[in-house]
Order: C-alpha cells, then structure tokens, then sequence
C-alpha cells in the first residue's frame, strides 16, 4: 500500500494541475455565455449558486429579479447548468410561443425529464401535442365540470369539518393548514381523476408515494440509492403504474356503456368511441401513457392549488373587508345549511368570490416559474443568443406584478366588469402560462378555488396566529406563507351541510 502512495506521490502534482484547469475551463466557459448579461461573475465549480438555491431559494429568485431590472433577464450556474431568468413579460411570450425542437423545451422542473419520465405531456411539441389536447378535451367540458363540483364540494366539506374538529380540541393551539390543505387536495385530485378506482388501501399507498415525490422535487438531483431525488422518481414510476391501471379499469367500464364518473371516465368515453369507430387505438392512449398524463394533472393541480388556498386565507384574514364582501355574496346565492350542492350556475352567479380567486392567482401566482430548455442556440433580443442547454426560467410571478393598476396591492375590484384587468393586462396574466403549452384545466382549478371560499367563509369562522415574517414567501415546491398559514377555527354555520360522496 505505501508502495503504492509512493508511486502515486510524484504524480500529485498533475492531478492539481489536471483538476484547476478543468475548474478553470469551467468558468471561462460560464463567462462566455454570460458575456455582459448581469449575474454572478464568479461561482462556484459544479455546484454554482445551488447551496443558495435549495437553502434560500426565495432570497435567491429575488436577487435574480432584482439583477434582471435593466436588460429584462439575468444568469446564474446552478450543478453544472447555465441558467438565465426572464423577468420581462414580452420575453417570457417569446419563450412559451417557441417551444419547439429547434428552441426550446418545456421541462416543468430543471432536472424533470428524469424525475417524470419519458412520457409526459410537458414535453411535447407540434402535432403530437395538438392531437394529446384534442383527446383530453372532453375532459373539461361544461358537463364534465359540473361533475367535478359535486365531487370536489362535498370533499371539501369532509376536511373543513376535520379541521373545525382538530382545532377544537385544542383551542389555545392553532393549527397549521398547510399539509391539511395538501392531504384534502390529493384526495379532491384522487376522487376527480380516478374517483372509485382506487381503493382506500391503495389511496395510502398513493399519498405516501405522492409525498416522497414532494419532497424530492426540492433536493438536490443526486439520482442514488438513498437520496431525496430517487426516491421521488421511483415514487413516480409507482404512480405512474397505479394511474395506469385506473386506466385500464375506465376502459372496461365505458366500453360497457357505464356513464363517468370522474376524469378519466370522460377521457376514456372518448378514447373507447374512437376505437369503436376506427377499429384501432388513437395515439399516446397506451395504459402507461395515460398513467404519465393523468400525473401531469395531478401535479399541476395538487401543488398549485394547494398554495392558493393558503393565500386565500391569508389574504382574507388581512383583507376583512374583502372577506365581508364575500360572505354578504355567497349568503345571498346559496345557503350551507340548504343540503344542496353549489350549482354550475350560482357558481357563475359568484362574480365577486370569483375575482377574489382571480386576484389571489395573480398575486401570488403558486408556479413562479416555468423552467425551458433550449434545443439549439436562440437569439433572445438583439445582442445576446441564449446557449442551446441552458435552461430558462420565465418568470409568472414577476409578470403578474406588472403593467396592472397598483399592482401591489391585493385588490379583487380589478377582475370586476367595470375594470376588467384581465382583459386590458391580459398579457401579464400569465399564471396558467400561455401559448401551446397553456393550463387546458385552468377552469376546473378556478372552479375549486372559488367553492373553497365559499364553503371555507360560510360554514367557518376562522382566526390567523401571526408571527414575525408569517406572511414571508416559502418555497414548498409551489410558493406558500412561511408559516403554512396557522389559524384557529370553529363553526359558524348552525350545522354542516348533509352532503355525501355515497
């Protein structure tokens, strides 16, 4: 062994030298991508800023924000990749309007290829992608909609009663909603998608493997045994399988003239007719294939809405007059104590409740950037060419506090018809993203989000416990209150509507 160290000892030298001139390529490498683009001028070999990044990830987009003032977008080196941060709304238009193979890529998660897998709807482009968006069409048609709203009603009832029960029994301690909101959504997410084609026991499974699957989207990417990040991937590749089979199920049960019952039902009603018609199966409708869409769905809807919800209610409790406003709307449409569902039409009668959701996405968008990778060399503006492998962050939440009246304040009256911001800023609304790749479920997350508060407002009272810095941004993966909103609650309706999933 000492031999051997001994023979190995005049060659240390090398080594170093070996080492520091790869570390030294490195950066001159990063140095010519950033040419004059304001970022980092030194970072740090392999790992860049991702310390800052995964330890302070907010403080860290912030300081990006802030550098890409003057030109509209700045650069960073996150584990080995070059990154650039859009910041301008017009520039963020240009990235989503060019995803296609010779620009760029959406990736939904800058290491997602391989965390999601190979079939997944964010990564497809042209013909493919127009024909996928034809086929899940009927998902959310007016008619598959109003199903959903029974279903996620009377969910949402189950788990508000849960939560007035966990805060009475303890009532000097608040409770935080955070995972609560989580667990209700997956449930809401489980019963809409796949709805009697989970079992409870395979319901546990599910939120198990969806939460190992949280909690590595925020690790660092080491794809080993023991790591975050594998583990995420294989919780995937388990949901993907189970997604799979529900699949298979929707099948055998439209193709027998069952009526739906829930999303996939629609979906496959479709998929089972073109069958029928033409005798074969229409692309990308293999079990395994629906398996990977159906948990896109899942992740935009489950993480994402979960943090509106949050801010909803940290935004009424701080906006009381919002919140009377609301509650004077929703008492005169419909009445909790009425064992009636929310129907499609008082939810349109709804106008104010449903600025206030509109309001509560735009000021804090839950999805603050939609991460892109480019294919090929890309001329961004006219003095500098984004490098084919960076990935690109365009930025919803910087859009969203852009060309709109005040846009700091949170201020519901601006989605009303008298002002109608939507439409006159409609470009920096870019919270459902925009060209081929937009949300195609943003009026089913709309419709949750408004029953929420309607339900949440009626049946509750409900009181915020402040702290220092409570209202801070947090990244969960989806940005939520540093505090995971923590409220006392009890019941303010005389009792709890007599709804049932049975």
């Amino acid at each position: 062994m000492v031999a051997c160290f001994s023979f190995l000892f005049p060659l240390a030298p090398f080594f170093v030298t070996f080492l520091f001139l790869i570390l030294f390529l490195e950066q001159i490498s990063y140095l010519c991508k950033k040419r004059n683009v304001p970022g980092p001028n030194i970072v740090l070999p392999f790992l860049g800023n991702a310390i800052s990044l995964v330890t302070k990830p907010t403080r860290f987009w912030e300081v990006q924000a802030d550098l890409a003032t003057s030109l509209g977008f700045s650069v960073n080196y996150i584990i080995g990749c070059f990154i650039v941060f859009i910041r301008s709304t017009e520039l963020s238009h240009y990235i989503f309007a060019n995803v296609r193979p010779d620009a760029f890529l959406l990736v939904g998660h800058p290491f997602g290829k391989k965390l999601f897998g190979e079939h997944n709807m964010i990564y497809m482009f042209g013909q493919d992608h127009k024909d996928l968006r034809r086929q899940i069409a009927p998902n959310f048609t007016p008619r598959a909609l109003s199903t959903y709203t029974a279903l996620q009603q009377i969910i949402i009832l189950q788990h508000l009663k849960s939560w007035e029960r966990l805060s009475s029994e303890s009532p000097a301690k608040p409770i935080s909603l955070r995972l609560l909101a989580r667990d209700m959504n997956l449930e809401t997410s489980q019963t809409v998608f796949v709805g009697r084609y989970l079992s409870h026991e395979a319901r546990d499974k599910f939120r198990d493997d969806y939460n190992l699957f949280n909690t590595g989207l925020m690790k660092l990417p080491f794809d080993l045994p023991g790591f975050a990040f594998r583990n995420a991937r294989l919780a995937v590749e388990r949901l993907v399988e189970t997604l799979g089979d529900c699949a298979t199920q929707s099948k055998k049960r439209m193709s027998e003239g069952d009526e739906p019952s829930c999303l996939i039902d629609f979906w496959m009603q479709e998929t089972v007719r073109e069958i029928a018609e033409s005798k074969m199966a229409p692309p990308h409708s293999s079990n395994v294939e629906i398996g990977s869409y159906l948990f896109d769905f899942l992740f935009a809807a489950q993480d994402a809405s979960t943090s509106s919800l949050l801010w909803v209610v940290t935004l009424l409790d701080s906006h009381p007059d919002v919140l009377r406003r609301v509650r004077e709307e929703v008492s005169r449409i419909w009445s909790s104590e009425s064992d009636t569902l929310i129907s499609a039409e008082q939810l349109r009668e709804m106008k104010y409740t449903q600025a206030v959701a509109r309001e509560v996405i735009r000021y804090r968008p839950p999805a603050t950037l939609v991460p892109h990778i480019a294919m090929k060399d890309f001329p961004l503006t006219e003095s500098y060419t984004i490098p084919k492998g960076t990935i690109v962050f365009p930025s919803v939440y910087e859009s969203s506090f852009q060309g709109f009246t005040e846009a700091d304040r949170f201020e519901p009256e601006r989605f009303l018809e008298d002002r109608q911001e939507e439409v006159i800023f409609k470009r920096n609304y870019l919270a459902f993203g925009a060209g081929p790749h937009q949300c195609v479920g943003q009026r089913y997350a709309l419709n949750h989000l408004v029953l929420f508060i309607a339900m949440f407002v009626t049946v509750l009272d409900f009181k915020r416990h402040r702290t220092e810095g409570c209202d801070e941004i947090m990244y969960c993966p989806t940005i939520c209150p540093k505090d995971g909103c923590r409220v006392s609650l009890s019941r303010r309706c005389s009792r709890y509507p007599n709804l049932s999933l049975n």
